[in-house]
């Protein structure tokens, strides 16, 4: 479980993260929608420990992040916007050298990407330097890499940009699966497709602030609309920027 309270962070006079509080248990998927600019990217980086919050704080599976930043990091998966892959490396390559970061000896990373491997459907690229792949072989690669060391939460930044139907598909029965088998699944989108399939609740973010939390069903309702996109522009308001 994830638990964010009282965020805070600013860059000089920006206030790009003012007071945000939600909670991603485990056995969900919780989206995590907002507008451009309007503090998304900084929550997500001060939750997997790249940025430190000026007030508040991050517990994952009860841990705080600032104290134990490595304990929270062995238990976060994390897919950032930038995959990061190493062109040079081949996909097992890439997420072998993650497991021995991760601290998994030869043998445990072996058979841990075997598993990978098989479940995300990669054996015909496996094998492969990455430079050159489609973009959905990057993600597979870039989501193995991300769930070598088998963490129990999961978080994900606009993971189907760049993907074709197919791709996107399988991509959300992945998604599926992990929440089936318990994980806390942390997803920030813009599709709202994509929310309305997947996200058993949705934590909505305008200038730097929660403005409504909830399941589709009751965001619509609070709104007062019909689709869930129409309730995202009532809900962040006019003046809230474009929806990315």
């Amino acid at each position: 479980m994830i638990e964010v309270r009282d965020l805070h962070k600013s860059f000089g006079s920006v206030q790009a993260v003012d007071g945000v509080s939600f909670t991603a248990a485990d056995g969900q998927i919780t989206g995590l929608l907002g507008p451009n600019g309007a503090g998304k990217t900084t929550t997500l980086r001060m939750l997997y420990t790249l940025m430190h919050p000026d007030r508040g704080q991050v517990l994952v599976d009860g841990v705080d992040a600032a104290r134990e930043p490595l304990q929270v990091r062995r238990s976060l998966g994390v897919l950032p916007d930038a995959r990061g892959l190493y062109k040079r490396l081949t996909a097992r390559e890439n997420i072998g050298y993650f497991a021995a970061l991760h601290g998994l000896t030869p043998t445990q990373a072996e058979a841990r990407i075997d598993v990978l491997v098989n479940t995300l459907d990669m054996q015909e690229f496996a094998g492969r330097r990455t430079e050159g792949f489609s973009q959905g072989q990057r993600l597979k690669t870039a989501i193995a890499r991300a769930l070598v060391h088998e963490p129990r939460n999961i978080v994900l930044d606009e993971p189907t940009n760049g993907l074709d139907v197919l791709a996107t598909r399988n991509l959300r029965q992945f998604l599926r699966q992990l929440r089936g088998q318990g994980h806390c699944v942390l997803l920030s989108t813009h599709i709202m497709q994509e929310v309305a399939a997947l996200c058993d609740r949705v934590v909505i973010i305008a200038r730097g602030r929660v403005v409504a939390e909830g399941t589709p069903q009751q965001l619509r309702e609070q709104a007062g609309a019909e689709q869930l996109e129409e309730a995202f522009m009532r809900l962040i308001g006019s003046d809230a920027g474009e929806l990315v």
